[in-house]
């Protein structure tokens, strides 16, 4: 396999990391007259928040879909696929767990290459053949591989406070009227820094898609069985009862397709459209086909 770094990718992920640091030194100074220059309840609340989230993120996203890390017994036809790819990517092997749902998905997680999880529904199990499966397995370890995941899992951890400050900020207040105009400047503070954040996030996500496309493409030599399995996915989605759907629409950023249902799924697209992740692909066959 002849792996080109992405500079396209790396570039992006370096400019959002230091947009979303600039950020996050906004955020602190937001936080620091909240709390009427707390800086023990800062430093325990960032802390504890960014060290769960940075050695726990693999776990804490596998537990909120409902994933279970599965044995070579259980999957082994899975397994072999995975450590297959994973020697034709020359990485490490990463552990491989299922979710028990008709939502035809995968994602990949964790905070580095040697601490990284594939995951697939059972739904995609069953409406993907071998080639198309290899495709979809291939495009989550070009996430692992592009080392994108780790930017991601950082990316939304200030989004992710920001929001609890917004959701939750009043209540600090109580009932003494004196607190309460800090307060709401607090809370508007985090509001903006929550939206700015999402859409970093965002926008990182869709160049990501196409990333990971082309190195699922490259690590398995067949555009043309991811393009299968893009079209095969986003033709089951409308098969799939919408309560399954909405379940599941909070994790679009992290999905091969996205949801199409809830609020945040309709609103904002974490993914550029199938057509156009399909087009490329055929583009670059054909760009291998004439090499």
């Amino acid at each position: 396999m002849k792996w080109k770094a992405d500079w396209g990718l790396r570039a992006r992920m370096g400019l959002t990391m230091f947009l979303l640091f600039a950020l996050y030194v906004v955020f602190v100074g937001v936080l620091w007259a909240y709390t009427s220059g707390n800086l023990l309840f800062i430093v325990l609340l960032m802390g504890s928040f960014s060290l769960g989230q940075f050695f726990f993120s693999d776990k804490l996203t596998l537990w909120s879909m409902g994933a279970k890390e599965v044995s070579e017994n259980e999957y082994p036809e899975l397994h072999g696929m995975v450590g297959r790819l994973s020697q034709q990517a020359d990485l490490p092997k990463p552990k491989v767990a299922v979710v028990d749902s008709r939502v035809p998905n995968a994602f990949a997680t964790g905070r580095s290459q040697k601490n990284a999880a594939v995951c697939v529904t059972t739904g995609l199990l069953n409406a993907l053949d071998r080639d198309e499966l290899e495709g979809v397995l291939a495009h989550e370890l070009a996430h692992v591989k592009n080392r994108d995941m780790m930017v991601m899992t950082i990316a939304s951890f200030l989004s992710t406070i920001a929001f609890l400050v917004v959701r939750w900020g009043w209540w600090f207040g109580g009932g003494d009227r004196r607190n309460q105009a800090p307060i709401w400047v607090a809370i508007l503070a985090s509001l903006v820094v929550w939206i700015v954040s999402y859409f970093l996030i965002r926008a990182l996500s869709r160049y990501r898609e196409f990333a990971a496309d082309r190195g699922g493409a490259t690590i398995t030599g067949k555009p043309s069985a991811l393009a299968s399995a893009l079209l095969t996915i986003d033709g089951r989605m409308d098969r799939v009862p919408q309560d399954d759907l909405r379940e599941e629409s909070e994790m679009n950023a992290f999905f091969i397709i996205p949801v199409k249902s809830g609020f945040v799924g309709k609103l904002f697209s974490t993914h550029p459209s199938t057509e156009r992740r399909v087009e490329k692909l055929r583009e670059l066959e054909r760009q291998m086909e004439s090499a």
